[in-house]
């Protein structure tokens, strides 16, 4: 009974929709109320009252109707508009979820960086206090360096380090090695500043120290770059600009019913799947490398481990320059001789006091203790563990807008581009941008290349865990590709290194207000901006 009653309450109104079409609508009260609720435009030149439909363009009908050719235009707005809002509001979690993790991970470098600085600090404190308080300095210009390298600053890594232990050396031969005496001249100190390169008091600690952060540095130096690239390929997803057939499409599946005081009527599920699927084409394109991009930063966070475990060589850098100190000082009697050689005999006065001065070797170092909830592996798996959801999130979005949003329930009467029916007889068909809009509402029609041709709207992504010799999108990227993010390169090689996506081509714009030239590079579509 209770089917039977359902059945003939929606016969009785797809039977009222169908007389409201077929010419028995009288009243334009409810179409006016709906276009100020929606604010579409101004209602004081919407007609009063039904009238003939000759002049509209998209919502035809032979019989009378409540739009006039102002109205069409507006509501051709209105759709555009509502379908972007949509995506916008569909793709803000994603957003949201990456660039909070952005911004999660650079705080987490910078709290790192941070912590490794005062415990680096606190061991020569410990082991050589004497000169802790000059060399506090050398260390925090040594972090900050190492920091602006992992923020993108084209820094060169072995420059980094150099320029530490360049420094360092004067503290150690006049602290260390030579502390009965007073300090030199500031020229006698620069002679042996630059006498480090070739006298090599460290060892092979400089070299260490620079592959060390060279190789787990540019790891977390590229895990930001990919989650800025994400961000951007989203913001630029968000704002697709649709052809004028998609957009004639989504004025008639969305508004033309409008037009026959059917203000409550939804879209059939297929046709509103055949609109989508074709006006959002582009994005299914996006899908295949959207899951590669996330495949491949699953890959690099998988090779962030041992000596390329950022939070592992930045907490051990204390041990590095323990050491390095260490050799100098052993070495004492061999490095003085040198430096009478290269710098001649400086005329000092004898110190005060050497009292209180420590053989580093004499006290041991305590490991430092990671709180394993908060370290940076636990973060990156926690991320990736949310970005997986988002795996196929491009190539379902249409099919999402119309079962969650727009479309009308199965089984229910619906809005079939034409009329008022109880069921849409057409299949759903799935399009790509090998062909336009046309086939999806008329599969008799071939359709025409895509726009883009053989450059899809995001290929930038590639893979980001292996490297290739050949960019196998070519030379029309949305945005430059990452390039390789599993093989860091050596030390040596990063210095200054190139922007992963190089300099914008010719057939590409700048970002206005990008500081990073690696976010500043967009491909031109001048195919898919299309006049109203």
């Amino acid at each position: 009974l209770k089917m039977g009653l359902q059945k003939m309450l929606c016969c009785l109104f797809v039977a009222a929709c169908v007389g409201l079409i077929s010419g028995s609508l009288t009243s334009c009260d409810e179409v006016r109320k709906v276009f100020q609720l929606r604010q579409i435009g101004p209602v004081k030149s919407l007609p009063e009252r039904p009238r003939e439909g000759s002049d509209l363009q998209v919502c035809q009908s032979r019989n009378l109707t409540c739009c006039s050719k102002k109205m069409e235009e507006r509501y051709q707005v209105a759709a555009r508009r509502d379908v972007q809002n949509l995506l916008q509001t569909s793709s803000a979690s994603l957003k949201f979820l990456i660039s909070r993790n952005v911004a999660a991970f650079q705080e987490s470098f910078e709290s790192l960086i941070k912590a490794s600085e005062n415990h680096t600090n606190l061991v020569l404190q410990a082991s050589y206090r004497n000169m802790a308080g000059e060399a506090s300095g050398l260390v925090r210009e040594l972090f900050t360096d190492v920091g602006l390298f992992l923020l993108g600053s084209e820094l060169n890594v072995d420059d980094i380090t150099s320029r530490f232990f360049d420094a360092l050396f004067p503290l150690v031969y006049h602290h260390l090695i030579n502390p009965s005496l007073s300090r030199v001249t500031p020229g006698y100190a620069e002679c042996v500043r630059s006498a480090r390169r070739d006298l090599s008091p460290f060892g092979a600690a400089p070299g260490v120290l620079a592959n060390q952060i060279g190789r787990s540095g540019v790891g977390g130096r590229v895990l930001l770059q990919a989650l800025h690239l994400g961000v951007e390929v989203i913001n630029t997803t968000d704002h697709l600009v649709f052809s004028r057939e998609c957009r004639r499409a989504l004025l008639r599946m969305q508004y033309c019913p409008h037009c026959h005081g059917l203000t409550l009527s939804k879209p059939c599920m297929g046709y509103c799947l055949n609109v989508m699927r074709g006006c959002l084409a582009s994005m299914a394109e996006v899908d295949p490398h959207w899951r590669e991009f996330v495949r491949s930063l699953e890959g690099l966070s998988a090779r962030m481990h041992g000596t390329q475990d950022l939070e592992q060589v930045l907490l051990g850098v204390h041990a590095v320059v323990h050491d390095a100190v260490a050799h100098a000082q052993r070495n004492g009697p061999h490095l003085s001789a040198q430096v009478y050689k290269v710098c001649g005999r400086p005329s000092r006065q004898p110190a005060q006091s050497v009292s209180g001065q420590q053989d580093g070797a004499s006290i041991p170092l305590k490991a430092f203790i990671r709180e394993t909830g908060n370290s940076l592996a636990t973060r990156r798996k926690e991320f990736l563990n949310s970005l997986r959801l988002y795996r196929t999130f491009y190539g379902g979005l249409a099919d999402q807008l119309c079962v969650n949003q727009l479309a009308s329930a199965d089984g229910l009467a619906c809005w079939n581009g034409a009329d008022f029916v109880k069921r849409y007889k057409l299949r759903a068909l799935h399009c790509s941008h090998q062909a336009s809009l046309s086939v999806c509402l008329s599969p008799d029609k071939l359709r025409p290349p895509s726009p883009w041709g053989t450059c899809p709207l995001l290929r930038p992504l590639g893979d980001l865990s292996s490297s290739s010799s050949s960019v196998p999108w070519g030379t029309c990227p949305l945005l430059r590709p990452l390039g390789d993010l599993s093989s860091p390169p050596s030390p040596g090689d990063l210095s200054s290194p190139p922007s992963p996506w190089g300099t914008c081509p010719s057939d590409t714009i700048q970002i206005p207000g990008r500081v990073n030239s690696s976010q500043q590079c967009l491909i031109q579509t001048p195919s898919r901006v299309n006049s109203v």
